[in-house]
């Protein structure tokens, strides 16, 4: 019995040792990477911030400006490649003392690399309904649970062009370490403006129209989790402005210095802390079990296989006899049971077939005795003769 225990857990600890590389190398790699359906809202808030509000055509100073930005993930759009994620997101900056009034909104598509984050021209993307916009670098996440120190390329939607992400330091943000990623993207000119401005309302004396341009300028922060490649919070400071093509006219469109809010920090930590725990499930914990149990049940297994077995052999089973019972097969010794089976085996002469209409059998007359001799005594018994 226990060189069969042994057995079966050294065929078990070879199963488990099987599973533990599969598990890390293969289940891992499966598991580990961006979803293709995502939805996340993240609010961001600025306060002091200065905006021209086209309604009242007037600059307006000291308001709070908020900022909402929604992931959707599209899952069709890929068509049927599902090594390729597609999320579209659209962000409405706004008053907080007026929201019907917004003051800037903008829409993208990206595709992107499920499993190293790297954007991809494909499935439909664009920025504002552009779509001759070709994307490089990263978009909206880091690589997926690899995120190292080091500097990387982010496609900036507003420009519609890269520019550098670079490590600044590691900092502890909602209980968690993150790392700190900083962006400056220069002036650039993003468009023409179709209307012309009077010359008062870009600060010049002179009131004629002028022909201007839009250009924005951004110094983005990033707090990003190592272990998953998620951001935790940003700080989007941004500078939007319209210029005569000399240059000597400006004014600001929208100034603010955009961070997400508490409460989406929060919600941001605890995506990442469990997105973490199943990283570390298949990484770590579920080959390191495998090999555990696997080398535990070969060591058991060998030490129970090398043993003897304690209990004594089962003794044999008897033979079963012709009568149907268990038992020693020889014939039984004669004795009164096989006497009267004999004797039952002799034939009643009264119910003897050939024996005629039953009748009894006639008995052999019986010797008679010769009578006494008168005088009472015995009659002289003859001698045998002697030899000569």
């Amino acid at each position: 019995m226990r060189r069969r225990v042994g057995l079966l857990l050294i065929c078990l600890g070879a199963f488990f040792l099987t599973l533990a590389p599969l598990a890390r190398f293969y289940v891992a790699e499966q598991v580990v990477r961006a979803p293709l359906n995502r939805y996340q809202v993240t609010h961001l808030e600025s306060p002091n911030s200065t905006y021209f509000d086209q309604a009242e055509l007037k600059t307006k100073t000291n308001v709070t400006l908020l900022a909402t930005n929604t992931v959707r993930g599209d899952v069709r759009a890929n068509n049927g490649n599902d090594d390729i994620a597609v999320w579209d997101s659209t962000t409405n900056i706004y008053d907080k003392a007026n929201p019907k009034n917004p003051v800037q909104i903008q829409g993208f598509r990206i595709a992107f690399n499920r499993e190293t984050s790297e954007l991809v021209n494909c499935c439909g993307v664009h920025v504002d309904g552009d779509g001759n916009v070709r994307m490089s670098g990263y978009g909206l996440l880091f690589p997926i649970a690899n995120v190292k120190k080091t500097d990387y390329r982010f496609y900036d939607m507003t420009t519609k062009q890269p520019a550098p992400m670079k490590f600044g330091a590691v900092e502890q943000v909602g209980g968690i370490s993150t790392y700190r990623f900083t962006q400056h993207v220069p002036l650039t000119k993003t468009g023409a403006v179709e209307a012309k401005l009077p010359g008062t309302m870009l600060g010049l004396e002179d009131g004629t129209a002028h022909q201007v341009d839009r250009y924005s300028e951004a110094y983005n922060t990033v707090w990003v989790d190592p272990r998953t490649g998620i951001p935790i919070k940003h700080r989007k400071n941004i500078r939007s402005t319209v210029r005569t093509q000399d240059g000597r006219g400006e004014m600001i469109v929208a100034q603010a210095d955009l961070v997400t809010t508490a409460a989406d920090q929060k919600k941001a930590v605890d995506l990442a802390n469990g997105t973490a725990l199943q990283i570390d499930m298949v990484r770590i914990f579920v080959p390191g079990a495998a090999v555990l149990l696997g080398l535990l049940g070969l060591l058991i297994g060998g030490i129970m296989g090398l043993g003897r077995d304690d209990a004594p052999p089962p003794p044999p089973q008897a033979p079963r006899r012709s009568d149907g019972k268990f038992g020693d097969v020889s014939p039984p010794r004669p004795g009164k049971k096989d006497a009267g089976k004999k004797d039952a085996g002799k034939k009643d002469p009264a119910k003897d077939p050939g024996n005629e209409a039953g009748k009894k059998p006639v008995k052999k007359a019986a010797k008679r005795k010769a009578p006494p001799r008168p005088g009472g005594r015995p009659a002289p018994t003859k001698r045998p003769a002697r030899r000569a």
